[in-house]
């Protein structure tokens, strides 16, 4: 379920961030545009890094149950999102 960035994905997705954040007319650029984009890329991969962490604890969860779910059924997608937005509610207020 979780997606997966090469880091020459995240770093066309921190360019076309930048690239956004610089066509906003309200928004301009003060300082480094290399250093920008480091920070982007950065920040990209921490979610990500966040979100293959998450989906490992919700797999191990799904997995703990009595009775087997198959992955890719109706249920186990309904579960999982499920669990997957609890989990994350449970990561931003602790």
């Amino acid at each position: 379920m979780a997606l997966l960035l090469s880091d020459e994905k995240q770093m066309h997705l921190s360019h076309v961030i930048l690239g956004s954040f610089k066509n906003m007319a309200p928004a301009s650029l003060v300082g480094d545009e290399a250093l920008a984009l480091r920070e982007i890329k950065k920040v990209i991969a921490e979610h990500m890094k966040v979100e293959g962490e998450l989906e490992q604890k919700v797999r191990h969860r799904l997995e703990s149950y009595s009775r087997n779910i198959p992955e890719g059924a109706q249920e186990w997608d309904v579960l999982y999102h499920k669990t997957f937005e609890e989990e994350l509610r449970k990561r931003k207020l602790g």
